[in-house]
């Protein structure tokens, strides 16, 4: 009979139960800073709860591997006994305790670590910074989104244990991508779920039907002249029902009305055709100017559903330069005091530069160089544009990844891109004649701002 302690001088048991008491102290060790908040550092999720566990699982197999070499070794051929516990005797009775004991522990570590693994491959860190270049846009942008208290897993996995697995099947392939270096540039909009999915993610946290009347909102746009002539425009939206003029863009959501629609382009940005089952069951057609039947016939069909408006919502990025320099002179982060802030702005943004870093050089120096032309330019005024000019573009172009002004298209609205007009162009007709309205009015009004008139100064008592 070989004794258990022959069985264990084998090198790759010796070497088994060394690298296993090291990484379960390492990962304790690990764990308590982590909890402690002294590791900070995107990457330590992948030491603490994957590398680590990695060795410590590779020891605990390497142990019966190298007690199983070790018996075929010392039996030479002879037939090889199983051993006799007997637990009559204090040495079975101690061992067997002992192994029992450091089962469990062991147990209990790979409980943590699967855990902790899990839970740390479903936070933005990992995933915007571990796989950081091909998400470096989306991550960027969602810091600075209304959705960036929102972690990616609860716009992205879809509910169920089906969205689940079809979101790590999917991560399993990106991950693919990233250590081959094979993922496009730029990474392609949406996330990629089931049809409908992702709506119901959104539907966990917002009702639309919940959305009524009209909203009014303020839009600024500034001129590329001297003084940045700002024009002001309000528009009431008839955002849902009970609207004073009798449309709602909110009834493209409504559960009692199925609009279907297929694309020519992955993006969605070409629509040439468009099914409307109303709230009665009659169904109508529309076809675009000079399409077939038998030209959408090859095409997916797609029922639509929040994202297919509010595609950019998790992580915006702006489609245009202007858009991004009239929104931050709004903000008071541009200088209108500056004489041409607005063109100059835009101007340096639509610059192709090689890399941030030179952009960043290349907005400071070119905006610095124009103002000292000038003359007498309050020099905070250009400090404070040239932070805000760099921020944006850094916020907004990628060039490792290629991610430019208009590289991903946003679909409320048209002022950037074809958006609402994909459909609502009034070239989207029906068998009957009918049309999908183009009118503007259909989802908004402008309203009338009276100009402000001076008022006489009071006449003194």
């Amino acid at each position: 009979m070989t004794s258990r302690d022959a069985l264990l001088r084998h090198p790759l048991a010796i070497a088994g139960a060394a690298l296993t008491t090291a990484a379960a102290a390492v990962f304790i060790a690990l764990v308590i800073a982590e909890l402690a908040g002294w590791l900070e550092n995107p990457y330590a999720g992948l030491i603490v709860f994957v590398l680590v566990p990695a060795v410590f699982v590779l020891g605990l197999l390497l142990i019966p591997l190298g007690m199983r070499l070790q018996r075929r070794k010392l039996a030479a051929g002879d037939t090889v006994e199983w051993p006799i516990v007997d637990f009559r005797l204090a040495s079975v009775r101690r061992a067997t305790l002992l192994v029992t004991a450091l089962t469990a522990v062991n147990i209990v570590i790979l409980l943590l670590a699967g855990y902790g693994s899990l839970h740390w491959m479903e936070s933005p860190s990992f995933c915007g910074q571990a796989c950081h270049t091909p998400m470096q846009p989306q991550f960027t942008a969602w810091q600075q989104a209304s959705h960036a208290r929102i972690a990616c897993v609860q716009c992205h996995i879809g509910e169920g244990a089906g969205g689940f697995v079809h979101a790590k099947l999917n991560g399993t392939r990106q991950l693919a991508h990233v250590i081959t270096g094979t993922f496009p540039r730029p990474v392609p909009p949406g996330a990629e779920m089931p049809p409908g999915a992702q709506a119901k993610t959104c539907l966990s946290c917002h009702q639309p039907q919940r959305v009524t009347g009209d909203r009014v909102r303020a839009f600024y746009e500034y001129a590329e002249d001297e003084q940045n002539t700002e024009t002001r425009t309000l528009m009431r939206m008839h955002a849902g029902a009970g609207s004073a003029s009798g449309h709602a863009i909110h009834w493209h959501a409504d559960p009692s009305v199925r609009i279907e629609y297929a694309a020519t382009d992955a993006a969605g940005q070409t629509i040439p055709y468009v099914k409307l089952t109303d709230a009665k069951g009659q169904v109508k057609e529309f076809f675009a100017e000079g399409t077939t039947e038998q030209a959408i016939n090859g095409l997916a069909r797609r029922t639509m559903d929040c994202v297919d408006c509010h595609n950019t919502v998790g992580h915006p990025i702006f489609a245009a330069a202007e858009k991004a320099v009239d929104s931050a002179i709004a903000a008071g982060e541009v200088s209108r005091k500056l004489p041409f802030a607005r063109r100059e702005g835009v101007r340096l943004l639509k610059t192709s530069y090689s890399d941030e870093s030179t952009a960043v050089a290349e907005i400071e120096r070119g905006l610095r160089a124009f103002y000292q032309s000038q003359g007498a330019i309050d020099p905070q005024e250009v400090g404070r544009t040239v932070t805000s000019l760099q921020s944006l573009y850094r916020r907004n172009v990628f060039p490792t990844m290629k991610v430019t002004w208009g590289s991903y298209p946003r679909n409320i609205g048209h002022p950037d891109s074809s958006g609402c007009l994909r459909c609502h162009d009034d070239t989207h007709k029906a068998k009957d004649g009918s049309t999908i309205s183009g009118d503007c009015e259909y989802c908004h009004r402008e309203i009338e701002v009276p100009p402000v008139t001076p008022t006489a100064p009071l006449p003194p008592k």
